[in-house]
């Protein structure tokens, strides 16, 4: 099958996927379409098909907390091309999404020829921006402008956690605990191409540059996150 008419869907609106898989196969003549309902899926279907080469996310769909995720599925998958189709359309969320590195953020209200059309030009190169923005403060001057997040690093760090998907949980434990991403991926039944991307996403989230700085934090963090929750 050609590459570049496969694509996946992650979305936990049952009815709006099958809307955008007619449209992604009777407009831009994508033959498979694969769906998902959570970002650990998605990223789960990712490492199990390299045949994949677009990728539309829902913000608002279980384990997409923050566009950092999308970022480490860049860093693994960098010929994919990855877009936002969301329901929101809050400047924060659009400019956070873009500076994760991502083609293009489209909103959910747009018609089915515009949306089409916005697909398009993401599959053609270009890095699609909503009308919303055009002709404003270009995204990377805005986010430069834009007043930083309050908070010491630890307290930053100690939110990311608090944030992470059950799955990303999961993995830093076992990486706390000296398992391989090997031993990792055969304890949760997990491809070793999806572990690799929930580590990245740690890496991102916990702001560290390798596996022994994350298992260091994961050891220091985890135990107050579970405190916290009780």
């Amino acid at each position: 099958m050609d590459a570049l008419h496969v694509a996946l869907i992650a979305d936990d609106d049952e009815f709006f996927r099958i809307a955008l898989s007619f449209i992604l196969k009777t407009k831009l003549g994508f033959t498979d379409v694969i769906e998902a309902r959570s970002l650990d899926e998605a990223i789960e279907r990712l490492s199990e098909r390299d045949d994949i080469s677009l990728a539309l996310f829902d913000l608002a769909m279980p384990g997409m907390e923050s566009a950092a995720s999308l970022a480490a599925v860049r860093d693994v998958h960098p010929d994919l091309k990855v877009a936002v189709v969301s329901a929101s359309s809050r400047r924060s969320d659009i400019l956070s999404a873009l500076s994760a590195g991502i083609n293009g953020y489209v909103p959910k209200g747009l018609g089915a020829n515009d949306l089409a059309e916005a697909i398009r030009a993401i599959l053609s190169g270009a890095i699609y921006v909503p009308p919303s923005l055009a002709g404003r403060t270009a995204p990377s001057q805005e986010m430069e402008s834009a007043p930083a997040t309050k908070g010491r690093p630890e307290e930053l760090v100690h939110r990311a956690v608090e944030f992470l998907t059950p799955r990303q949980r999961e993995v830093l434990l076992l990486l706390v605990q000296g398992f391989s991403n090997k031993e990792i991926a055969r304890k949760l039944r997990l491809g070793e191409g999806t572990v690799k991307i929930h580590m990245a996403a740690l890496f991102r989230s916990l702001r560290v540059r390798n596996r022994q700085e994350a298992a260091a934090a994961g050891a220091r963090l985890l135990p107050m996150a579970e405190r916290g929750s009780r």
